[in-house]
């Protein structure tokens, strides 16, 4: 199905270290990934005239017209069940009007949050209202439970009706607890609102640090105000309300009630915690506009060569959405563009589908393009392609994600989330090695990338999964260059309008990156055998029960016809 060849130019890898250990036809084949091409990509995605890609709106229409145009224009089949390019999905838009003070009761006294300021606050239904009353606040430590480490917060207690007050974090301190300093799941506001529906809560409040959160307030203030996104609800648990306060508020709304959050957080640092009352009751009431809207996955597909393994396929995935118009900024901008988060990985798999198509040869293993949809959202794209995947989870080989891409140059190593989990090390470490880089880990444990990208949903039906992130040693920069660029960004223009093409941008090491994950997932494609999790992973078991299905599918092939279709 590759289209005639196209007219090649001097490859521009073999500037980027690719040709150092790899043939000819893969160098050639990598010609577009150049940062010339992934600039034009990145330019239009986050232009203006998208409005910030938000889910279900004009511009979310418009990146998903282009990225399927330009699969078209490649010559890759549709990738969608029904024939067609996108993988159509509704969701739920919530407007929520919020109060601007939210009042308490604590020790007899009042005590007022001011919204934006000290809390915000969304609706955890898909109702015309959202409400709170007369509901008692209590203290449930990490809000986790873990039978595998022995842990629960809840230890039985009724809480059904109440608002459960819970850090925004899981158990750091032991290595032998929650993997340590690397946060797990189980540190995820996503669990977290999960877990305290689960237990009948009324609604939920997360204390909010820059360390438990890994972003500062305001990103917390662009992320969760505005119109909010959801699948359509079925049935399960859900909260009133689902909120967020400082660390500020929290603590003096503690001290009116006579309690000190220090040495509740103490308490919770044991597995013999127990929920604590607070002597603290609310009311609060969101009034919701809701509508309906519908995005899409953009699906493309690269059938494999080999008769007996075309059925497995490969998953490169990036986000197309962003987070649309909200509040002006200090220049009275409103559009959040999302150049960074994540024009760039859209970019960088044009480049890789392209390079896919020039190769002079096909992979054996299918190839499918996957731009998914509302992951700022709460990853909602790729969790609906879990749930409708194309191909049988134990016949996908492997997921590469790439999401919010290095834009300040070429480094010496690469960022590599989930290093350590899977077979996928050695296959990054040879092409990283190719282009004299160097594999590091997540850069950061603390703040759990691995569960905050779309791989995430990959890995929970038990594919191994490749984030892949940039380094942190510059080449031609000083030591703490990387550091204070990414921090740069988070602090100031991560969510928030200014995230847009700089004038310092240096694309070179995002063409590099590109060009490691289209190497890796080529090799990928063409092993004799899949990838694995290693042995105790998370993930391990899914991946079990995975191939598993497929063995009982193959052996009884009338089963499940209608599972997993893929053209």
């Amino acid at each position: 199905m590759s289209p005639n060849p196209l007219p090649r130019s001097v490859p521009c890898l073999a500037a980027l270290g690719l040709a150092a250990a790899v043939s000819a036809p893969l160098v050639a084949a990598s010609d577009p990934i150049s940062p010339a091409r992934l600039e034009g990509a990145i330019r239009f995605l986050s232009s203006d005239l998208l409005e910030g890609r938000a889910p279900g709106g004009r511009g979310d229409e418009l990146a998903r017209l282009y990225l399927e145009s330009e699969l078209r224009r490649l010559g890759y089949r549709p990738g969608a069940a029904d024939g067609g390019f996108q993988q159509r999905f509704e969701m739920v838009g919530i407007e929520a009007s919020v109060p601007p003070v939210w009042r308490f009761a604590a020790g007899g006294r009042g005590v007022e949050l001011r919204r934006s300021e000290d809390f915000i606050a969304a609706s955890g239904v898909q109702e015309p209202t959202a409400r709170l009353t007369g509901a008692e606040l209590v203290f449930v430590g990490y809000g986790i439970q873990a039978p595998e480490f022995d842990w629960d917060d809840y230890k039985g207690a009724d809480l059904a009706g109440k608002v459960l007050v819970m850090l925004n974090s899981d158990p750091d301190w032991d290595e032998a607890l929650f993997a340590g300093a690397r946060r797990l799941y189980y540190g995820r506001w996503t669990y977290k609102y999960q877990s305290a529906a689960r237990q009948g809560a009324a609604g939920a409040i997360l204390v909010h640090t820059t360390p438990s959160a890994g972003y500062p307030w305001q990103v917390v203030q662009s992320s969760w105000t505005g119109e909010q996104f959801e699948l359509p609800a079925r049935g399960e648990p859900r909260l009133q309300v689902a909120a967020w306060t400082t660390e500020a508020a929290t603590r003096r709304l503690l001290e009116a009630a006579g309690l000190d959050l220090d040495r509740l957080t103490e308490a919770a640092r044991s597995r013999d915690f127990r929920p604590v009352p607070l002597g603290i009751t609310t009311g609060l009431e969101l009034t919701n506009a809701l509508h309906r809207v519908e995005t899409a996955n953009v699906l493309g597909l690269l059938p494999g060569a080999d008769p007996e393994l075309a059925d497995e396929v490969v998953v490169y995935s990036a986000h197309h959405d962003h987070l649309g118009v909200g509040a002006p900024d200090e220049h009275g901008d409103t559009i959040r563009n999302g150049a960074i988060d994540n024009a760039t990985g859209c970019a960088q798999l044009l480049a890789i589908a392209e390079a896919f198509v020039r190769s002079p040869t096909p992979p054996r293993r299918s190839i499918l393009f996957a731009f998914v949809a509302a992951e700022e959202q709460g990853l909602l794209g790729s969790a609906w392609y879990a749930e409708h995947p194309t191909f049988p989870p134990g016949k996908i080989a492997a997921n590469v994600n790439l999401d919010a891409g290095n834009v300040f140059g070429r480094t010496r190593d690469v960022t590599y989330i989930g290093y350590g989990k899977s077979s996928l090390d050695g296959v990054i470490e040879r092409h990283a090695a190719a282009q004299g880089r160097v594999v590091r880990g997540d850069q950061h444990p603390d703040r759990g990338f691995f569960y905050r990208s779309d791989q995430l949903n990959f890995a929970k039906l038990g594919v191994p999964a490749l984030y892949l992130d940039g380094g942190t040693e510059f080449v031609g920069r000083d030591a703490d260059f990387g550091r204070r660029a990414q921090q740069r960004y988070e602090s100031t223009c991560y969510h928030q309008p200014c995230d847009e093409v700089g004038d310092d941008w240096d694309l070179s090491g995002l063409a590099e990156d590109a060009a490691l994950a289209f190497a890796c997932g080529l090799d990928i494609a063409n092993a004799d055998g899949l990838p694995a999790w290693n042995p105790g992973d998370e993930f391990a078991a899914a991946r079990e029960r995975a191939l598993a299905e497929v063995a009982a599918r193959e052996h009884h092939p009338g089963a499940d016809a209608g599972a997993g279709a893929h053209h």
